[in-house]
């Protein structure tokens, strides 16, 4: 009983160091990527953090799994400003949005608070370009308020059953039930550890940049709560796709998606070609790349968002 009494205290020590040392390391990428914008009130309860810059017509930034609005790199955002209203959006439990009053991070709740945003920025009918999972939310919200969305311009997204996860992302198939406990306890320094690993997977073919962490806002990923709301984006959305998929027939709008050929984490042809297949007027281009061209190529990234628009 003694043992079992001192192997349970030591537990607890470590549990609750590790704990502290989370929320010191969530402290540190605060100050390495602070707040860029302001927080939205869309109603119910629900704020999300945005980016504006620009005039003319608008454009919503859509992030990733485990990203934030900066992934969307400034060059990027600086062409497109030039000619429109450039909005980048925190999703629910990323960066500096706080996760729905619910708690949920399906993809159709993220997507009524993205609606949301909408009403509450006065946006007319903007354009979504979404990026990865951000494809896969900017879909859903074309398919839940299609009277909200002129056309959806998507790089890499993620819209077919993801039925094996990639190795990058298993460490975020923790249980639901415990994935709070997790990410506040040995998820930030398990993630610390492997860090580079990691990057140099996501960007693949191409080399991760030096300054991502900060400049891409790569350090509020290992934030605890930041860590607990992709555990359940990721699961969530895998359950939610079969669904979303089953209605892409009925979409009546401009859809047209980039992929980087190298792409290590979706591959073209199942989330690319597949789906321009299955979309009516879909449109598909491959560059050369891999899956992070906002943050790798943004201004040819910008160029292609661009005259996707422009020709529509």
């Amino acid at each position: 009983m003694k043992k079992w009494a001192i192997a349970g205290a030591s537990l607890v020590g470590g549990l609750l160091g590790a704990g502290l040392y989370s929320a010191r390391v969530a402290k540190q990428a605060e100050a390495l990527v602070p707040m860029d914008g302001r927080l939205v009130d869309v109603g119910g309860g629900v704020q999300l953090h945005v980016t504006e810059q620009g005039s003319g017509p608008p454009l919503l930034l859509i992030h990733g799994l485990g990203a934030q609005l900066r992934s969307f790199a400034q060059p990027m955002v600086d062409e497109l400003a030039k000619d429109y209203r450039v909005i980048r959006v925190d999703r629910p439990g990323s960066g500096y949005s706080p996760m729905l009053p619910s708690r949920s991070q399906r993809l159709v709740d993220q997507a009524d608070a993205m609606a949301g945003l909408i009403d509450a920025l006065a946006l007319d009918r903007p354009w979504l370009v979404g990026h990865s999972l951000g494809g896969a939310l900017a879909l859903q919200i074309a398919e839940r308020h299609p009277g909200k969305v002129r056309g959806l311009a998507l790089i890499a997204p993620a819209t077919q059953p993801v039925r094996d996860v990639p190795e990058v992302f298993k460490g975020l198939m923790v249980p639901l039930p415990v994935a709070g406990l997790v990410a506040r306890t040995i998820a930030v320094p398990l993630g610390l550890a492997t860090r580079d690993k990691v990057l140099a997977m996501v960007f693949a073919p191409e080399a991760a940049p030096a300054d991502y962490v900060t400049a891409g806002g790569g350090a509020l990923a290992l934030r605890p709560g930041n860590v607990e709301a992709a555990c359940a984006d990721l699961q969530l959305a895998r359950e939610d796709a079969d669904a979303m998929t089953g209605r892409y027939a009925a979409l009546d709008l401009p859809v047209a998606i980039l992929f980087g050929r190298g792409d290590a984490l979706l591959a073209p042809a199942e989330h690319g070609a597949k789906t321009v297949g299955e979309i009516p007027g879909a449109t598909l281009t491959e560059v050369e790349g891999g899956h992070m061209l906002p943050y790798t190529q943004p201004l040819e990234t910008a160029r292609w968002v661009r005259s996707v628009v422009a020709s529509r």
